[in-house]
């Protein structure tokens, strides 16, 4: 036992000597080089400066920004995951006129994973049910759209406006995302404040904006923070068709086959169809179905 103790002693002791962020200096240390690395003097979202003059906004910021520099791990997965994900985000925050930082909302959302929260929110955007409905997305036992990319992504930047329609910040769209519209309105009628960095709101909204800043900081200068992966290590956006569907589906696993493709493709490209079958889309509408190709 008394060896096996000392083993565990050493490996944790070895493991503390060499953890490295990529492309960090072999001549330092990962507390040195992280010791070493300062936030920016400047940072901002969607165009809105961030007051790091002040005291407790720049302790909030560095929270974040050691902490997120402490899962190297996360970040290259963040990273990777954005090479699939961020042109097609990029391209529908042109069409709808929005500024492009709120895709780094969907990095610190869901870490870009198609996840599910205690809360039963899901997807890239996380959508509670009752908000996803709201803003025009079908949520059934056999269609989940919260897990469609692209009809997630209107869909949030559709509240992400509401948000900004009534306050004029990005920033305090951002927040409402997080704590809900009415909840924010109610913070800034009784604060008398319409500034975020003037409210005092609950500890994961006034964390979250400060971790999104900090995400697109990163995201945006990863070789300044150790990260230095090629183009060719990014995951790619897949290639596909859409088919389009007006009828019921009875057996997915044999329309893919029909379709020169298989179950399992036809579930990772449209993880928004719940079942083995579909019903029949609602009137006027058609299922568009991703189909790979080659």
């Amino acid at each position: 036992m008394k060896k096996i103790f000392i083993l565990l002693i050493l490996i944790l002791v070895s493991c503390k000597e060499t953890r490295q962020l990529p492309g960090q200096d072999n001549n330092l240390s990962f507390n040195q080089f992280l010791s070493s690395v300062k936030l920016p003097e400047r940072l901002e979202f969607c165009g809105e400066r961030i007051p790091l003059e002040i005291e407790e906004v720049r302790e909030r910021a560095e929270r974040e920004f050691y902490l997120n520099l402490q899962s190297p791990g996360q970040i290259i997965l963040y990273l990777k995951r954005a090479g699939r994900f961020f042109p097609i985000f990029e391209r529908i925050f042109a069409e709808q006129g929005v500024p492009d930082d709120l895709k780094y909302l969907s990095v610190a959302e869901s870490a870009l994973y198609m996840s599910r929260s205690p809360k039963d929110a899901v997807g890239l955007w996380q959508f509670i049910p009752s908000t996803g409905k709201a803003m025009g997305l079908q949520i059934d036992e056999y269609v989940d759209e919260r897990r469609h990319l692209e009809k997630s992504t209107i869909a949030a930047i559709k509240y992400l406006k509401n948000g900004y329609n009534n306050t004029k910040s990005w920033i305090l769209a951002a927040a409402g995302y997080n704590m809900g519209h009415e909840n924010l309105s109610d913070n800034i009628s009784f604060q008398n404040a319409d500034n975020f960095f003037d409210l005092f709101l609950n500890e994961e909204t006034s964390r979250y904006i400060l971790r999104i800043v900090i995400i697109k900081e990163i995201m945006k200068n990863p070789q300044k923070y150790g990260f230095n992966l090629k183009p060719t290590d990014l995951y790619k956006p897949p290639k596909f068709k859409i088919i389009k569907e007006s009828g019921f589906i009875a057996n997915l696993h044999e329309w893919a086959k029909d379709n020169k493709t298989t179950y399992k493709d036809i579930k990772l490209l449209n993880p928004w169809i719940l079942q083995r079958r579909l019903p029949s889309p609602p009137k006027g509408k058609v299922w568009e179905i991703a189909v790979p190709v080659n």
